[in-house]
């Protein structure tokens, strides 16, 4: 497996090359698991997973930012001996609608908190904001169900460090990792030559420069296969989310990013797929359905007796693939500049993103704008300090100050961009 440079090399998460090192449960032993952004699809979705195993696991802490009536009716429901909400003055009124016996701990590090008291650990907390969970579950040592693709993107210099906590792990829960996760367990390390992550093309796929001026807002939350939360689709319309991708394969599978390549499938039935270097591809199809890659992370090195988007072969005619559109889509290979450069410029990818994803949603900006503000804010950017010993305070720097950036360009450019 061709390794990354300019840092330390990610612990093989996958059992390529060994045995592997996770042990199944066995049918009557049950998993407790810790639900961080419950209430959103990835939450939503995992609930659903544990509820049609209730002999596999046992829900013993749930989490939310801000949702007090979705989160207390799951407690109700799965009675978790601790509730975390991020705006602590919600609190009360969160406390008054539980059942007697569940704590309720609060703000940031009350979410953080309860990624440390489960075997497993779902992080499905959306954008920057679940850096502080990823951190809190791998430095306790548990294995991390990782729906948060930004925490380990813009923080993989303090992740990485985290990683190497004597029983933490990450399993991928995004579709495309959990697909490459999956085939690398039929290779060897030194086979490898190449990851290609798919993507559906979003709904935009096709549409001219002149079409692209003018979407709107509902036009790019209507994702043509997946159901998900308006950032995730946003960032799917631009093809930012397959670029943020590249990166996390990277940072995961301590893959170098020339072998990671990136090819449109808008049926959405193959997650992606390994390359081995005799030409042989492995790849993993399902149909397009989010509780396959949560009960695998779940489960994992076990795979549950539930078939999550069993693919009906009497209606399965055709599976498209071509290349992405780079000049259209230029976000893309702004990730991969971001990527290449490392250190914190991730970080500062990210956050410009999330700034100008947000601009769009609330009517700021046009989507052809979205690229323009990354570009305009990762072009300022320059590195300072010792690369070699990032700190989170580092990265929480470096996030605050892209953001800073990005509101500007934003400002100026206005809603005629």
């Amino acid at each position: 497996m061709t390794t990354s440079t300019g840092g330390a090399v990610p612990p093989d998460l996958t059992g390529a090359g060994r045995p592997l090192t996770g042990v199944a449960p066995s049918p009557t032993e049950q998993v407790s698991v810790s639900l961080v952004g419950s209430t959103g699809s990835i939450g939503l979705q995992a609930i659903d997973v544990i509820e049609g195993c209730p002999d596999r696991f046992t829900v013993v802490a749930l989490g939310a930012h801000r949702s007090v009536d979705a989160l207390a009716s799951q407690a109700r429901r799965l009675r978790p001996a601790v509730v975390a909400i991020g705006e602590p003055t919600l609190a009360p009124e969160l406390a008054r609608l539980l059942p007697a016996g569940i704590e309720v701990v609060t703000g940031t590090e009350g979410l953080a908190s309860i990624a440390t008291v489960a075997d497993v650990a779902v992080n499905g907390v959306v954008g920057f904001a679940g850096l502080s969970v990823t951190l809190a579950a791998l430095g306790a040592g548990r294995r991390l169900a990782l729906a948060n693709k930004e925490s380990i993107i813009a923080g993989a210099p303090v992740v990485q460090e985290a990683r190497r906590t004597p029983g933490a792990e990450i399993i991928p829960v995004d579709s495309e990792h959990c697909a490459v996760h999956q085939c690398l367990r039929a290779s060897t390390a030194g086979e490898v030559r190449r990851l290609l992550l798919t993507a559906s093309g979003g709904p935009f796929r096709g549409r001219t420069r002149e079409e692209l001026a003018v979407v709107e807002v509902a036009e790019a939350l209507r994702h043509p296969t997946w159901s998900m939360g308006p950032k995730i689709t946003v960032d799917s319309s631009t093809l930012m989310n397959k670029g943020l991708e590249v990166i996390e394969a990277h940072e995961l599978f301590g893959i170098a990013y020339d072998a990671i390549d990136v090819v449109v499938h808008p049926q959405s039935i193959v997650h992606s797929m390994v390359e081995t270097v005799d030409g042989a591809v492995m790849a993993q199809l399902s149909m397009p359905d989010m509780r396959l890659p949560i009960g695998y992370a779940l489960a994992y090195p076990a795979r549950l007796p539930v078939a999550f988007g069993a693919i009906d072969w009497t209606l399965l005619t055709t599976l498209e693939f071509e290349e992405p559109d780079r000049t259209l889509f230029p976000c893309l290979d702004l990730a991969y500049r971001a990527g290449r450069t490392g250190d914190l410029a991730p970080a500062w990818l990210n956050a410009a993103n999330e700034v100008a994803v947000q601009a769009f949603l609330a009517g700021r900006i046009p989507w052809t704008a979205i690229a323009r503000v990354v570009e305009g804010t990762l072009d300022r950017y320059h590195t300072s300090g010792d690369r070699t010993r990032r700190s989170v305070d580092d990265v929480l720097e470096a996030d605050a100050t892209a953001r800073r950036l990005a509101e500007s360009v934003v400002t100026g450019r206005g809603a005629a961009a």
